[in-house]
């Protein structure tokens, strides 16, 4: 049973982490986008997008989980645990992966803008088909490594009883198991759930990096 229960907290680490970096780096595209002027010719809705980029990226992760948590029960949401943390995570990721996409997006030479627009492309299509195609090696190698830390941030969630490793290590430990085998467990799941993130990250980073200098 015990091992059952420590197979369900890797999953829903697993599943809170792949969730919420996915729809974060979602969001996080779509305020990068807004943040572009060549693309969003509305002052407002650039300000707009800066503003939540810059306060949700210099919040700590507890302060915006006990926000989010409480900005639901005010609303009247019935929503899991769960949902509060990934809108959490979501939130996290999406005003760091607006940063770092709208830094590869820049990275991207102007003359390659001017260049589109001389064929007539409009913002978005050439966002499509000539920027994005070269930020790419810019964008991926640390949002990967941005996804990391946040696996590890999710431990935080244990503070409102979403059942991931660490909530799983101390009901575990109340239970009367070791504090040292029940956390050094979870120390090993932590670095099953990561490592290979690590590596597929560096490789990516090996395997992009010649075409920043094409």
């Amino acid at each position: 049973y015990n091992l059952i229960f420590l197979g369900q907290a890797f999953a829903y680490t697993a599943l809170l982490s792949l969730v919420g970096c996915g729809l974060g780096f979602l969001v996080g595209f779509g305020l990068a986008v807004l943040r572009n002027e060549r693309i969003v010719g509305f002052a407002p809705l650039r300000w707009f997008a800066t503003i939540y980029v810059e306060i949700f990226r210099r919040i700590p992760f507890l302060v915006k989980l006990m926000v989010v948590f409480f900005a639901f029960q005010l609303a009247g949401l019935d929503a899991s645990m769960f949902a509060v943390a990934a809108t959490t995570v979501a939130l996290s990721a999406s005003a760091f992966s607006a940063e770092n996409i709208r830094a590869g997006l820049e990275s991207v030479h102007r003359n390659q803008w001017d260049a589109a627009e001389t064929m007539n492309m409009g913002g978005l299509t050439a966002l499509r088909r000539v920027i994005l195609p070269q930020a790419w090696a810019i964008i991926i190698p640390p949002s990967m490594t941005y996804s990391v830390g946040l696996v590890k941030s999710t431990s935080i969630a244990s503070q409102i009883g979403v059942v991931e490793l660490t909530y799983a290590a101390k009901i575990l430990n109340q239970k009367g198991f070791s504090a040292a085998i029940c956390f050094g467990t979870i120390l090993i799941l932590y670095f099953v759930l990561c490592y290979p993130l690590n590596l597929f990250a560096s490789h990516l980073e090996r395997r992009l990096a010649p075409s920043r200098h094409r």
